[in-house]
């Protein structure tokens, strides 16, 4: 009993299980903007961050997600990264879109086949923002 329980707690903490749990800085991390993050997360058209996310130094924010103040603390760029670009890897049944991929997205308009939601700079100005904004 004492082995399979050893095996299977070998199992939880190694580093293949958790692989998936953070995204490498694109290119654009170079030249992210944090001012161009905090307006892409109040638009609500083009990502919708504030439906369900409150955010650092916005005022309006849902509370179906987790709230983004002080996601700098909880986790680094790189996990930051993952959950926005592509949420399922981490939890296959969340409601949260997959911004930064488009690996099984199905019935999609012709004009936007193949193309992710965020851009790559996009992806990487909002991260800047939730970084220099903490709370």
């Amino acid at each position: 009993m004492r082995l399979w329980i050893g095996c299977l707690v070998g199992l939880l903490f190694s580093s293949s299980l958790w692989a998936n749990d953070a995204m490498p800085a694109t290119p654009s991390a170079a030249t992210a903007d944090a001012e161009r993050g905090r307006k892409l997360l109040i638009a609500r058209h083009d990502t919708g961050c504030l439906l369900c996310h409150q955010a650092p130094g916005l005022k309006d924010g849902g509370e179906m997600g987790p709230s983004l103040k002080d996601v700098g603390t909880r986790l680094s760029p790189e996990q930051i990264r993952q959950r926005i670009a592509d949420p399922r890897v981490l939890n296959p049944q969340t409601f949260m879109p997959a911004y930064f991929s488009t690996k099984g997205v199905h019935n999609v308009a012709k004009s936007f086949q193949g193309k992710t939601v965020l851009t790559e700079q996009a992806l990487e100005d909002i991260i800047a923002y939730l970084l220099k904004n903490p709370s």
